[in-house]
């Protein structure tokens, strides 16, 4: 019989490449999934992984998918490590994009948009972003509720407020009664980063988040302080850290940075308020934190895996036939593969009689 023990000292390193063994894990078990569904594995796997990035197009519709998942997986990697579970990043996504959209159509009749007038959509979208996280942080900070609730009913609230709207008060006029806002005015779209592709500023609005939030927990005080607070409660408490600057910075920076993702769609590839912003970025940004190992560098790497299968995804459903969950089918194996990593990098089977 085999038995798990605890290691006494697990590996640095392999913690540090178990991400890239979960990876290849993954890979793995799509190829036996594959097999068994009468298909070509390894052909179907370079359709999944080497295809998307065959060429300059493939490379900058994988950058449109990594830079909402950037933005919101450094968020959450802040809001993890400070033992703050934010399950609610999609709801703060869909909350920033109805912020944006509502300023972009208010401002949309009168003006052509410009530099000014996107700086204000996407602070819009922030700011809509932070105010949603901050009904998650009062809950937890008033009443001790339990954020992992709490984040994920109003993930349900904002999809619903959003379904309103642009069935309501946002719908386009001269739509025919499809729910959907009017096109957004050229003045009011991110520019391209790459002419000739979708690939819009975003992407450099994600990789300065994460240096940023790279910055603040590895070389400020604040930064910190949240760290020992999330490590060790009772030492933060003894050292005179306050919980709930700590609870109230990373929710906000969190919600705030969910809330750009939301804004940067609707003004990105989308052009509009629709009843889906995101085919669920919130979520897949918790396995994209963990995968960086909640590292706002190491979440760059998973940032691009995660996009990766987005892209892989749609291809396998159009040239190989697959159904619409194949992604989410990958990401539930690169999650499981990944836990499965860390459990024998802090324990060793053993066999006993």
């Amino acid at each position: 019989m085999f038995r798990l023990e605890p290691r006494a000292v697990p590996s640095v390193w392999m913690s540090w490449f178990s991400p890239v063994l979960a990876v290849l894990l993954t890979m793995a078990c799509g190829a036996f999934l594959f097999l068994a569904v009468g298909k070509d594995p390894l052909a179907s796997l370079a359709v999944f992984f080497i295809e998307p990035i065959k060429d300059l197009r493939g490379w900058s519709e994988v950058g449109v998918k990594v830079a909402p998942l950037l933005l919101i997986s450094v968020g959450l990697a802040m809001c993890f490590r400070a033992n703050v579970f934010n399950i609610g990043a999609e709801g703060q996504l869909v909350i920033g994009a109805i912020t944006s959209g509502a300023v972009i159509l208010y401002f949309d009749d009168d003006t052509n948009g410009g530099f000014w007038l996107i700086t204000l959509a996407l602070f819009a979208g922030v700011a809509g972003g932070m105010l949603w996280a901050a009904i998650t942080a009062w809950l937890r900070d008033r009443f001790n509720a339990n954020e992992i609730l709490v984040s994920l009913m109003l993930v349900y609230v904002a999809e619903l407020l959003l379904s309103y709207l642009v069935h309501g008060a946002l719908i386009d006029p001269d739509g025919f009664g499809f729910p959907q806002s009017r096109l957004f005015s050229d003045g009011f779209l991110l520019p391209m980063v790459l002419p000739g592709t979708r690939l819009h500023i975003g992407i450099v609005l994600a990789l300065l988040a994460a240096l940023l939030g790279w910055l603040y927990l590895s070389r400020s005080f604040s930064g910190f302080k949240l760290r020992v607070g999330g490590l060790a409660p009772l030492a933060a408490r003894y050292a005179g850290f306050s919980s709930r600057r700590s609870l109230w910075t990373c929710l906000l920076v969190s919600g705030g940075l969910a809330g750009l993702a939301g804004a940067s769609e609707i003004m990105g590839p989308i052009g509009q308020l629709t009843p889906s912003v995101s085919p669920g970025y919130g979520f897949a940004a918790i396995i994209v934190a963990f995968v960086g190992r909640l590292h706002p560098i190491g979440v760059i790497f998973s940032s691009f895996v995660m996009a990766l299968l987005y892209i892989g995804g749609e291809l396998a459903q159009s040239r190989l036939g697959m159904p619409s969950a194949i992604t989410g089918i990958f990401q539930g194996i690169l999650l499981f593969s990944l836990l499965a990593c860390d459990v024998l990098i802090h324990n060793k089977l053993r066999w006993r009689k």
